[in-house]
């Protein structure tokens, strides 16, 4: 697409070719080497009104101006002129049809109106060595602007790629902070909210078991604080750090289920691995966070019912996670002190999962719920 000439630049150069074609006319009539100074000087003008057309019409204007040369060498810069900027402006095939045009022109001209103090011969061969030096300018400086408008665009693209990735990378954090802050504190908070509502449907209940449920209550705001300072530690470190960096894993899966006991949820557990195993970090800390989610999601929607846990394999092979509970009865109403849930868990479960190279499933089929993961012991 043809750029728009600013109009500075047209005027600059018609003032530019018309003072050197002003030049050579008086040059030609003070020496007396013209005869033909009337149509010198109309052909100077005309030449000076294809200026502008050829700055903005190369091709046109340059076989125009080239056929000028033929009659008056007064025409000379402003030909010469249009052989060098349609080399600027257009393609190699309609630069060289303006600079043969010119070649052609000043081949007539020398033939018409020799000049003295030069052979014929000699005139063709610098005609011919001045157009070539013009069309190999004007190539040279096309592809230099081709090349620095090049590198613009190239740096503008790296720009917005480097914008975007930085957005990725700041989605990504966040759904990184969303994700272990739902592992941490959703399980911690359930397990609170379960004592305090025995301490409030239960206010009858003996003053020795309020004090319990209440230390009970304390215990676990301290414990979550506690593992909030945690989670605010880790997501403060650069996600290109080590990926084995300290959490709980495998061997904090006792008091898990510990806890979940103490909340009233009854939790089988069937240990074929023999804690604590020899995994990774990544394998161990991610079916900690499995067997925490699925215990706080037993406990939200299935609350009273038995939650079988198994743990199996063996070094070399896969760490198994399965875990089964009863589907609660369908009931469009909520249960007396039911926790609410995003429905984002086992998504965000899931993707930790894959990031570990593992894999996890969850159906329900046959009024019970199964979720069976999959993970390297080792990698």
């Amino acid at each position: 697409m043809q750029q728009k000439v600013p109009r500075w630049v047209v005027a600059s150069s018609t003032a530019a070719i018309g003072a050197l074609i002003a030049v050579a006319v008086f040059s030609g009539a003070a020496t007396g080497t013209t005869d033909r100074l009337a149509l010198d000087i109309a052909l100077a003008v005309a030449a000076c009104a294809l200026v502008p057309v050829t700055i903005h019409r190369p091709l046109p204007g340059g076989l125009a101006l080239s056929a000028l040369a033929a009659l008056s060498p007064v025409v000379t810069p402003a030909a010469t002129f249009a052989a060098l900027n349609t080399a600027r402006q257009r393609p190699l095939r309609q630069a060289l049809i303006v600079g043969t045009a010119g070649v052609a022109g000043h081949a007539v001209l020398g033939w018409w109106r020799p000049n003295p103090g030069l052979s014929y011969r000699w005139w063709l061969l610098l005609t011919l060595l001045a157009y070539a030096a013009l069309l190999g300018w004007g190539i040279w400086a096309q592809a230099r602007e081709a090349l620095y408008d090049s590198l613009r665009e190239r740096a503008a693209r790296a720009e917005a790629e480097q914008h975007r990735r930085v957005a990725e990378a700041r989605l990504a954090e966040r759904t990184r902070m969303a994700r272990e802050m739902h592992d941490v504190l959703a399980h911690r908070l359930s397990l609170l909210a379960v004592y305090a509502g025995a301490l409030e449907y239960r206010p009858d209940a003996p003053p020795a078991q309020l004090a319990q449920a209440a230390g009970v209550v304390r215990a676990g705001v301290h414990q979550a604080l506690t593992e909030l300072r945690e989670v605010i530690t880790v997501l403060r470190e650069d996600p290109g750090d080590d990926p084995d960096r300290p959490g709980p894993g495998l061997d904090e899966v006792p008091r898990l289920v510990t806890e979940a006991r103490d909340a009233g949820l009854a939790v089988g557990f069937d240990d074929r691995v023999g804690l604590p195993a020899d995994v990774t970090a990544v394998t161990g800390r991610t079916a900690y966070r499995i067997l925490q989610e699925a215990l706080t999601n037993a406990r939200k929607h299935a609350g009273g019912r038995p939650v079988h846990v198994v743990l199996a394999g063996s070094p070399g092979g896969t760490l198994t996670v399965d875990v089964t509970n009863p589907l609660p009865a369908a009931d469009p109403r909520p249960a007396a002190g039911s926790l609410p849930g995003a429905g984002l868990g086992l998504l965000g479960l899931t993707e930790r999962v894959t990031l570990a190279g593992g894999d996890l499933t969850h159906t329900a089929d046959r009024g019970e719920f199964h979720l069976h993961a999959e993970l390297p012991w080792r990698t």
